[in-house]
């Protein structure tokens, strides 16, 4: 196995070094898509747990080329089925019974076959059903190539790019955690109940039937809810499906999880999403779902709107609440770079600000720090790209910008952001008051001079103009302190000047 990734590594080091130096200006993309299309194919090669990694790296635009990630994104998770002779044992076991009293009837056939479990068609209480099994011995194969990454990503991230292992250890281990919510069908299952909770209010989405007991760990049955898939633009036409105001629908829909409840469909692929005769949504396979507090929502929609408003130092600020960014990294840098790409990427047209204006900043400026996307928003991205690729599929007339702004509205988000703004920036404010009042003993000591003397003459003009041009200068150096500190220093310079000047005057 490590000989047939060693070729891949070289490679992705030559790319990944221009692809950065150049922030993918030209390049030769021929050349890229042919390396990646090397990696696709090695991945397949080397099974089930490697084409699930390569489809979680192809959101990773913190860490790929654009060409790899594209080629990447074409990876489908088709993997030819067992046999029914290994999968009936395990239906056997978890169900406690032979299979045809387990179920009225049962399609030896898959319908399908994925990287960690294959499909059935079968009866159950007289109604069509869908059974997902496990493939035989996914679990000890999974933990074998677990394994086997744990001792060369460390290896492969330093050789090349050091910038990288801060990213490659978070991607990593949430790749395994993700692994392992996937191959628990009971995990799935919590998830699909969840989820329509939330969207119980919601006539227009479908979502399947769960047969609980006739789930366990590695099978689940679900309601079987036939319907057009999301980009099979000719049966839509024919249905007569508005596809423009459907995937304003399917954004919402998405966005509305995103934004409103606690948990969230990541893998809306089109094998995930499907439209019945009725215009309804229906959705498939919970088990990659992601999850988000108020708190880092908000971020989120703050960050937005710094990108929105082409606001680098907020947006900047966002990265490092959001922990995406290493603590000591050197700030004006990362501002700088934000500031350039921003400006480089999305000109003065808000409306072109789509989807991938989160991507893109990864992938072309902040691959050049050490920089980490935590678990859920790197599900985040990756439910949004996946969600950009259909609308592209559908060359309609669509706004994300618009239709993420009219959610943020009704969801009271943007109020919110913005009175988080105001928090931030008062918190700022009195970290940089309070870093310059602790500037030294002295100043606080003149400071406290400065008032005592005011009040015992009054009348004393002089003084009292001094005084106020003085605070004024303490205040303007508070400001610029937390912003720059060597900015501050002639506001705090002249501050303490003025100061000195009213402590001499008033002596004499």
């Amino acid at each position: 196995m490590l000989l047939r990734l060693v070729p891949i590594i070289i490679d992705l080091r030559r790319d990944r070094k221009k692809w950065v130096r150049t922030q993918g200006k030209g390049i030769d993309e021929e050349a890229f898509r042919r390396h990646a299309r090397r990696l696709v194919a090695t991945f397949i090669s080397l099974g089930p747990s490697y084409i699930k990694l390569g489809q979680w790296l192809s959101t990773r635009a913190d860490m790929l080329p654009l060409p790899y990630l594209e080629e990447l994104g074409k990876l489908q998770d088709d993997v030819p089925p067992a046999s029914f002779d290994r999968v009936r044992p395990i239906i056997e076991d978890e169900m406690g019974m032979p299979v045809e009293e387990a179920f009225d009837s049962f399609s030896q056939k898959p319908l399908s076959g994925a990287s960690l479990g294959q499909v059935y068609l079968a009866k159950y209480r007289g109604r069509d059903v869908i059974v997902k099994v496990s493939r035989p011995d996914v679990e000890e194969m999974v933990e074998r190539d677990i394994y086997a990454l744990q001792k060369i990503l460390p290896l492969a991230t330093r050789f090349i790019d050091p910038n990288l292992r801060f990213s490659a250890e978070g991607m990593l281990s949430q790749f395994i955690d993700t692994v392992h919510e996937e191959m628990d069908y009971r995990v799935e299952a919590r998830n699909l109940e969840a989820i329509r909770q939330n969207l119980a209010d919601d006539s227009s989405v479908v979502l399947p039937q769960l047969f609980h007991e006739r789930t366990s760990r590695h099978v689940i049955t679900l309601e079987y809810l036939p319907g057009i898939k999301i980009t099979d633009v000719a049966a839509l036409d024919a249905t007569g499906i508005d596809r423009e105001q459907l995937v304003v629908r399917v954004h919402r829909l998405f966005f509305k999880m995103l934004l409103r409840h606690d948990i969230f469909h990541a893998d809306p692929h089109p094998g995930n999403i499907s439209v019945s005769d009725s215009g309804a949504i229906i959705l498939y396979d919970f088990g990659m779902v992601g999850r988000l507090d108020n708190q880092t929502r908000l971020k989120l929609v703050r960050l937005y709107l710094a990108l929105v408003e082409k606001d680098a130092q907020r947006t900047v600020n966002m990265l490092f609440e959001l922990n995406t960014l290493e603590p000591g990294i050197n700030r004006y840098f990362v501002e700088k770079a934000v500031d350039m790409s921003i400006q480089s990427l999305y000109g003065k047209e808000v409306d072109k600000m789509e989807v991938k204006a989160l991507m893109e900043l990864a992938n072309k400026t902040m691959s050049r720090f050490p920089f980490r996307l935590p678990k859920n928003l790197a599900l985040y991205m990756r439910m949004a790209s996946i969600l950009e690729g259909i609308y592209l599929h559908h060359r309609v007339k669509f706004q994300f910008v618009r239709v993420l702004g009219d959610l943020l509205r009704e969801e009271g988000l943007v109020t919110e952001a913005y009175v988080e703004e105001v928090k931030y920036s008062v918190q700022r404010l009195a970290k940089g008051l309070g870093s310059a009042l602790t500037a030294g003993p002295a100043l606080q000591q003149i400071l406290a001079e400065i008032q005592v003397q005011s009040e015992r003459n009054s009348r004393n003009a002089g003084v009292v103009a001094a005084s106020i041009v003085s605070a004024g200068l303490f205040v303007s150096s508070a400001l610029l302190f937390s912003q720059n500190p060597a900015v501050a220093v002639a506001p705090l310079a002249g501050g303490i000047a003025a100061a000195a000047w009213a402590l001499v005057r008033k002596r004499r």
